[in-house]
């Protein structure tokens, strides 16, 4: 994903949040393309029977997106860290409700790659993926949303800077650490 502060996507995202509806039909021709990357990079990641398919979690996060609240759009950057997002969100919205409804079935399952230094663990349960960056982000926010743009919206490092205002060295060091502490806390609920 290319990061513009100045580009065409920042633009609308700025005249859309203005309360101009017509940017929105504007934007969403620019941007469909890259969320069905990001939708099909999430898919890719989930089990081979999953039944959710790429066009409808973009469908899905687009409705979640143009809702009644709409974010203080930042830039593009920031715009795709709120679509992937909302994407976990569904999916593991998705994963709660299929293992509820399967009575504590097989949980949906996601490999974890696909960043640019992915993580090589392969096949982790979203569901507890999700519960660990929870609780990751009640003890370092900043950490969880790094994980989040990197690992999640395929953010780079200078992309993630940019979308949270911090420096990329901050983003390499918040996201090996979070890397590590994800790792240890994944493996310490899979053996319980």
């Amino acid at each position: 994903m290319q990061s513009r502060s100045s580009s065409p996507v920042t633009e609308l995202l700025l005249r859309w949040r203005s309360g101009d509806s017509d940017a929105l039909q504007s934007l969403m021709p620019l941007v469909y393309a890259e969320l069905h990357l990001l939708a099909d990079a999430y898919l890719r990641r989930e089990r081979s029977d999953h039944t959710l398919q790429s066009t409808a979690l973009v469908h899905e996060a687009y409705l979640r997106l143009t809702g009644n609240a709409l974010p203080e759009w930042h830039d593009r950057a920031h715009f795709f860290g709120i679509a992937a997002h909302l994407m976990r969100q569904i999916l593991v919205e998705y994963a709660r409700s299929r293992n509820a409804a399967k009575r504590g079935g097989r949980a949906c399952r996601l490999t974890l790659g696909g960043a640019e230094d992915h993580f090589e663990r392969p096949d982790a349960d979203i569901v507890a993926l999700d519960d660990a960056l929870n609780d990751l982000s009640k003890i370092d926010p900043q950490q969880a949303r790094v994980v989040e743009l990197r690992f999640f919206a395929g953010l780079s490092i200078e992309d993630t800077a940019q979308a949270l205002g911090i420096s990329a060295s901050s983003v390499k060091r918040d996201w090996n650490t979070a890397r590590v502490w994800l790792f240890r806390e994944l493996d310490r609920t899979a053996g319980a």
